[in-house]
């Protein structure tokens, strides 16, 4: 192998220089584009328990925000049929208010009566 060598512990790739510790300029990736492929190859093989966890949690969450939204619209169309069956019914009772009215005038028995001529 080269100078590093990849090694898997418990799930998650390490990087070890098999370079003697001694020397000073030994790093244990040879560049930032190294190591950067390292981490993506560690990231795509093998997914570290901890992350699993964390990425459960946000599959959880997101699913439960988007259930939430269905429910939401859901309630909000449920208030939009409801307002509109108020303004229904409010029209519909102005007209039986109307209709009752105009039934009271035209009746003898709900005629108004005036007060000075029953004093008499």
């Amino acid at each position: 192998m080269d100078q590093t060598e990849s090694a898997e512990e418990d799930g998650v790739f390490t990087t070890i220089s098999l370079a003697n510790d001694s020397d000073s300029g030994s790093t244990v990736c040879d560049s930032k584009l190294d190591c950067e492929q390292v981490m993506m190859n560690a990231d795509m093989e093998v997914i570290d328990p901890e992350n699993q966890v964390e990425l459960e949690e946000k599959t959880r969450l997101i699913n439960q925000v988007l259930e939430l939204q269905h429910t939401l619209e859901e309630l909000s169309a449920r208030v939009d049929a409801v307002k509109e069956e108020n303004l229904k019914l409010k029209s519909e009772n102005q007209v039986l208010g109307q209709y009752i009215e105009n039934l009271m005038s035209a009746s003898s028995v709900f005629q108004t009566t005036d007060t000075k001529s029953k004093r008499k």
